[in-house]
């Protein structure tokens, strides 16, 4: 074989597994200002909401999620600050994935008020999957399955971060970049795409930024 034939051989493939490795490496996503401040860009289940690159919730008598629209997601690392308050009962802040619509979703919320209640702390991190599975019928039918205390919990005033890690059935909860996750499940819904949405519970208001998806 002619010598400038072996290094077009090694120039194709070379070529070839640089493709490859970017083909398999995708790049996050992160909503710039023009998309957390353009709620055009976002559906919305039956909440005002204010998009100021803080993306901010008030109170209101439903639950549920603002998503982005026209936006996939199957596996990866959710990463979101969030801020609730320390209000009994009127704090729930999450994050919602493989979302359908407003009605169909799984999701990881925080209670912010049980953090250091030592006789409600195994209840600060829920995982819900609805309409089939809301909170009260996971906690009757699998009591601590699906929600945990927070080994080191942040203020609940204050900003905290989370990251939900999703490799389908597979969900992780990190809080503060803690090595150990504070809840592990296994959705129960089948779906295994949806969009990526900010929840927020009955009566509770909240506040998010630095939403990064992650595909894996």
């Amino acid at each position: 074989m002619k010598k400038t034939n072996k290094l077009n051989i090694i120039f194709v493939i070379t070529t070839l597994c640089i493709s490859l490795m970017s083909f398999g490496q995708q790049s996050a996503y992160v909503p710039d200002l023009s998309t957390i401040n353009d709620s055009t860009k976002w559906g919305n289940f039956d909440r005002d909401v204010r998009f100021d690159s803080v993306v901010i919730f008030n109170a209101k008598a439903s639950e549920g999620p603002v998503w982005l629209k026209d936006y996939s997601f199957s596996n990866g690392k959710i990463d979101v600050d969030l801020k609730g308050k320390n209000l009994q009962g009127q704090s729930f802040v999450g994050v919602a994935f493989h979302l359908i619509d407003g009605n169909t979703f799984d999701a990881i919320y925080f209670r912010p008020f049980n953090f250091f209640n030592p006789e409600r702390n195994t209840h600060s991190v829920q995982y819900i999957s609805m309409p089939d599975h809301p909170w009260q019928q996971l906690r009757q039918d699998f009591p601590g399955k699906y929600e945990s205390k927070i080994s080191n919990p942040p203020n609940p005033d204050d900003w905290f971060h989370a990251t939900i890690e999703v490799n389908f059935p597979k969900v992780s909860v990190f809080v503060n970049n803690e090595k150990t996750p504070s809840l592990v499940v296994e959705q129960l819904s089948t779906n295994k795409t949806g969009s990526v949405g900010l929840w927020v519970g009955y009566m509770s208001e909240g506040q998010f930024k630095n939403l990064k998806i992650t595909p894996l």
